[in-house]
């Protein structure tokens, strides 16, 4: 029975989250089977990391810092976030290309992280995950 459930939500979320079935049933009970299917993929990614961040203008009770309007902000910029010493260090913007970099193994952008991120192996998830990001900081 928990087989078919995992294969279902696997089906209603696409093949980006086959790799991650446990977190697939999660988001289609969630989100209910019908609208599961009717989120786009990147909005779907962004789930993954709303337990840590939103994209508002401030980031209240989150972990780590808003993401609205990450794309051409500098890292480590926002002045009310305490970011780790590796990251207040960097010296560059978060360019789509930069994100990209970021989203497959933060630690091999960024060494010394506190962000505890695996990352997104598959480009098409990192590009809808990006193409999200710079939409809904709009």
């Amino acid at each position: 029975m928990k087989v078919r459930y995992l294969a279902l939500a696997s089906l209603a979320l696409g093949a980006s989250f086959a790799l991650d079935a446990s977190f697939a049933l999660d988001v289609s009970l969630a989100l209910g089977a019908s609208t599961a299917q009717a989120v786009p993929p990147g909005q779907r990614l962004f789930l993954r990391c709303k337990s840590c961040h939103e994209i508002s203008a401030v980031s209240v009770g989150k972990i780590g810092p808003t993401l609205q309007g990450i794309v051409g902000r500098p890292a480590g910029s926002i002045a009310s976030y305490p970011y780790s010493p590796a990251m207040k260090a960097q010296n560059f913007v978060w360019t789509e290309a930069m994100l990209d970099r970021w989203l497959t193994n933060p630690t091999d952008v960024v060494p010394g992280t506190a962000m505890a991120f695996a990352g997104l192996p598959l480009e098409v998830d990192r590009r809808a995950l990006i193409a999200y990001l710079k939409s809904a900081a709009r």
